[in-house]
């Protein structure tokens, strides 16, 4: 029999195929024996160690170096990030998560379903392993995938990131060959309906992101267009939904992390930041009431990144804006505003501006329908899309879009594009702690600013990747010399 590895599995109420018996990650019930484990058992705790660490801590440090956030008055839970800082160790728990939780299961279920000939299952579970390794890329630049999840190695090599993408991509497609949509998948919570349809519909779109994402230092346009003729995307967002309780523990994680307060704690941390703020304004933007609540005199106000702000100044917590979360928010994977930018840059890339600008109007129509507001017209006035103007175009609508529920893309797609560009304004000239001066009119719309107390190494720059964590860095000889906050992932070069 072939080694399955059990290593950090999470099998959570086994007796119900619902998606509450699997939302409290930290539970550990003990497991049945090796020989009783089934995909149907793992694949939903792989998929809650996904939406927990995406959903939660990589959306909420998305936002800080996005500048979508920026720091509660009074608290400095996250003034790190705010000033673009990310340690080796604030991220261990994340990769942990990741890698040795989702991934080890991943990689039994894998074994499990392609020795059953499963391949609806063996497919769902390589759209996963390819989602998560693509997230890791995108963090770090390099991890561990050629030698990873072999009990045979203990410290295996870091493989390079266009290595990884390549052997991703590879994956998917072997997957894909294997797949048809009839075909049964186990147990999920991403997609209960039983069949592959919908991932091979995933598939198409995470493919269509990987692809997008390193088409700027490799020539993948024929695969792109390949995909776009073929036109099977997902016709919704891609996202665990509908199976969030209002309790400790089972609500979204984003709110259980941000909006804590629900659950008895009282520290708050997440503010609008001013760099979205002014962009939204600027744009008459109605999805800013959607993803951010008004303070309390019924205005919309944004931090600057890199302070709290004086303990003593006229600033005070009620005069700032919070997230709109709920306790019922779905974690989205991707979502259908996101495919329809994707299409719409490659049009743009291929002198087709008719098909680019359809598309473009597509992806901003369905932002509004998430958010369940009117404008569309407003804000393509606002950043129409042309030929010449599509990457800020693009760049600067997806970053807004985004920054309602999936700000960990936003910051990837930033660094890739190059936009919001970083301006000319610096923090310290919106906001003057020793004289407590606020003065956001400063601030361009559709830039960004340098934080106050910047981290040093970028100078006029975003943060550019994760020093490798440390759960991973202290116990593997074969890491490599970290390159730098400011040294981009290949794929932004």
């Amino acid at each position: 029999m072939k080694k399955i590895l059990l290593a950090g599995l999470l099998v959570l109420g086994l007796a119900t195929t619902s998606c509450d018996s699997y939302l409290d990650i930290n539970e550990d019930p003990n497991s049945p024996s090796q020989e009783n484990m089934t995909p149907s058992m793992m694949l939903p705790a792989a998929e809650m160690n996904l939406a927990h660490s995406y959903g939660d801590y990589l959306r909420t440090v998305g936002g800080y170096f996005a500048q979508h956030f920026s720091q509660e008055f009074g608290t400095s839970n996250y003034l790190d990030y705010s000033q673009f800082n990310q340690s080796p160790t604030r991220s261990s728990s994340m990769y942990i998560q990741l890698n040795t939780r989702a991934l080890n299961n991943i990689k039994s279920i894998m074994e499990l379903s392609s020795a059953s000939e499963d391949w609806g299952t063996y497919l769902a579970a390589t759209t996963l392993k390819v989602f998560i390794y693509q997230v890791l890329v995108d963090c770090y630049g390099e991890v561990p995938y050629s030698e990873s999840h072999n009990l045979d190695i203990l410290t295996p090599k870091y493989d390079d990131g266009q290595a990884i993408y390549d052997g991703i991509l590879a994956e998917l497609d072997e997957a894909l060959s294997k797949a048809s949509s009839s075909d049964q998948v186990a147990t999920s919570l991403l997609f209960p309906n039983g069949n592959a349809g919908n991932w091979i519909k995933f598939a198409n779109a995470l493919k269509l992101r990987i692809l997008t994402r390193e088409s700027g230092v490799k020539d993948v346009n024929s695969q792109i267009a390949a995909l776009i003729n073929e036109d099977n995307f997902p016709t919704a967002d891609v996202q665990f939904a509908g199976c969030w309780k209002n309790e400790a523990g089972q609500a979204n994680p984003f709110f259980m992390e941000d909006a804590f307060a629900s659950y008895g704690a009282s520290q708050i941390n997440i503010i609008l930041n001013l760099a979205l703020l002014s962009t939204m304004k600027d744009a008459t933007d109605a999805r800013l009431a959607a993803y951010f609540t008004p303070n309390s005199s019924g205005q919309f106000t944004g931090g600057v990144s890199g302070t709290n702000f004086a303990t003593t100044g006229s600033y005070k917590a009620n005069y700032w804006c919070r997230p709109n979360a709920h306790y019922n928010d779905p974690v989205v994977l991707i979502s259908l505003s996101e495919i329809n930018f994707l299409i719409a840059e490659y049009y743009a890339k291929n002198n087709n501006a008719a098909q680019a600008q359809a598309y473009y109007r597509a992806a901003i129509e369905a932002s509004f329908a998430k958010a369940g507001v009117t404008g569309v017209d407003a804000v393509i006035a606002a950043y129409p899309l042309t030929i010449s103007n599509y990457k800020e175009a693009i760049g600067i609508q997806k970053w807004v879009d985004l920054s309602g529920y999936n700000s960990f893309e936003a910051w990837c797609e930033m660094r890739r594009l190059k936009y919001p560009a970083m301006g000319t304004v610096t923090g310290e000239q919106i906001y003057n702690a020793a004289t407590d001066s606020y003065h956001p009119e400063y601030l361009v719309p559709g830039t960004l600013y340098t934080p106050i107390s910047v981290n040093s190494a970028l100078g006029n720059g975003i943060l550019q990747r994760f020093p490798y964590a440390e759960s991973s860095a202290n116990r593997n000889q074969n890491t490599p010399t970290y390159p730098g906050d400011n040294a981009p992932v290949f794929w932004a070069k």
